[in-house]
């Protein structure tokens, strides 16, 4: 009996040892620093329209920006990326591919309207838009560190017991 109870003791201390809470902590905030991201690009795509229509408004030049504009945004926006895909290089490759091609576009349509900066409402849109890049990097910045706690996490030991016998953990894809 006694023989028993120092074994349960033994078997509960070396499970709580193993990372059972402390995995999916981590991945759980990696998720929820992965759903900031998401918010930021979906912010930026959606002050896009009002861009657009801005700068339509104030000339019908440079239309082929426009449309590129609304191509990078329409593409971009397709991509998705769920938090079953974070440790799919490919998909999260991709998804970073489609939101660089909106600030690329972004780019080019600010140095193609420089007479519209003293406009009032493209400069607030074009600040809300840079206020908004800034943001996506800090949620980038915050889902990398994320990332890298988890990854660690389930690679270091006891918690990798748990991450590999009780949750099969793999390791979540960082931006580059």
């Amino acid at each position: 009996m006694k023989l028993r109870l120092v074994a349960a003791m033994a078997a509960a201390a070396l499970l709580s040892a193993c990372g059972l809470n402390s995995v999916p902590t981590a991945e759980e905030a990696a998720k929820a620093k992965w759903a900031e991201v998401q918010n930021q690009y979906q912010r930026r795509a959606d002050l896009i329209p009002n861009l657009v229509s801005t700068v339509r408004a104030a000339g019908a030049q440079e239309k082929s920006i426009l449309v590129e504009v609304t191509q990078a945004r329409a593409a971009a926006t397709q991509v998705r990326v769920s938090d079953a895909d974070l440790t799919d290089p490919a998909k999260v490759q991709a998804f970073d591919r489609a939101q660089n091609a909106v600030t690329m576009t972004l780019q080019r349509l600010q140095e193609a309207y420089p007479e519209l900066k003293s406009q009032g409402n493209y400069a607030t849109l074009m600040t809300q838009l840079e206020g908004t890049e800034n943001r996506i990097g800090i949620a980038r910045r915050d889902y990398n560190e994320a990332v890298q706690g988890y990854n660690t996490t389930i690679r270091t030991f006891p918690d990798a017991i748990g991450a590999k016998i009780f949750y099969g953990a793999k390791p979540m894809i960082p931006f580059q």
